[in-house]
């Protein structure tokens, strides 16, 4: 029997969730999953904990920075998602820039635990992400993972998500300015 993957807003009272997910890490080499949120160099002068700082800031504030995934009550997974003005590396990236002027939501990365990779959990966590744009009004929403091919890309590295999990959850690639790295939209149904 398959266990179930339940998805939940990340709000302060899952803030210790996210933090027993991320662990003494704090995710990828201490990001806290504010690398996209940050300037290049404004994210190269934090250190770990203010890194942290900024994320437990974003979460007690009330605003959703992105959804938590849950097995048999354990926090093992997180997608990275919101208005993709919120991420100001986008808007500087050669390769991620925006593609037009559209009002997009973003995903822009995931964190999954290892015991639990390959599981399932980020196509409910891109599935999930979805289900929450929508009920937020969004229209389109844009991902940016890695296109291995058929090289076997490290799982550190694919922290933006899979090309295949994003094709299998119905996005379609509309750019692509690096041979890895395409851009990918998810047009919801009104």
């Amino acid at each position: 029997m398959k266990t179930e993957i339940v998805l939940e807003e990340a709000s302060p009272d899952k803030w210790n969730d996210l933090q027993a997910l991320f662990g003494d890490k704090g995710a990828y080499g201490g990001c806290w999953c504010t690398y996209f949120r940050l300037r290049r160099a404004e994210f190269a002068s934090r250190t770990k904990n203010e890194r942290k700082e900024i994320m437990g800031g974003l979460i007690s504030s009330g605003k959703t920075p992105g959804l938590i995934a849950y097995m048999e009550g354990k926090p093992v997974g997180w997608c990275s998602l919101g208005p993709r003005d919120e991420f100001i590396l986008l808007s500087s990236s050669r390769i991620l820039k925006p593609i037009d002027d559209e009002p997009v939501w973003s995903i822009v990365c995931f964190y999954i635990d290892k015991k639990y990779r390959r599981k399932g959990v980020m196509k409910s966590l891109i599935r999930g992400a979805l289900s929450y744009a929508g009920k937020k009004g969004a229209s389109i929403v844009e991902a940016y993972p890695v296109d291995p091919g058929e090289s076997d890309y490290p799982e550190p590295y694919a922290y933006t998500g899979l090309y295949r999990a994003f094709t299998d959850s119905g996005f379609e690639e509309v750019e692509r300015r690096s041979p890895k790295r395409p851009i990918m939209r998810y047009y919801m149904k009104n």
